[in-house]
């Protein structure tokens, strides 16, 4: 099945910190033999309203291919760091995945389309 999963990590991590969180839960799912298809890290962005007293927070998005079990054991891992704030992750029915795929395309075309600008000596 396919499913989507965005967590956000307290934004007081350093770069790296951040990058070994997402790297740590890429790994939870591949160890249970989930198939990842993408991955985004969208930064850091403020949050609707403050989460433990914080304002801001590093957004990632995760899609896979899983069974169902590996989501329990993902959110476990989720809610044993004490680096994520909030997580959710949903099963995409037909159209969402639909709207993914072309969504992934377009950005992939749109970084392959990007002209170069010449630097002046």
């Amino acid at each position: 099945m396919s499913y989507e999963t965005v967590f956000i990590l307290t934004p007081v991590l350093s770069d790296e910190q951040m990058k070994e969180a997402v790297a740590k839960f890429q790994k939870v799912l591949t160890d249970n033999g989930a198939e990842l298809i993408n991955t985004e890290e969208w930064g850091l962005r403020p949050l609707a309203y403050p989460i433990q007293k914080k304002t801001s927070g590093f957004y990632t998005l995760i899609e896979f291919n899983a069974d169902p079990q590996v989501i329990r054991k993902l959110e476990t891992a989720y809610r044993r760091d004490e680096r994520v704030i909030r997580f959710l992750t949903f099963r995409q029915d037909k159209y969402a995945a639909e709207y993914a795929a072309k969504r992934r395309s377009l950005k992939a075309n749109k970084a392959v389309n990007q002209p170069v600008e010449a630097k002046e000596a």
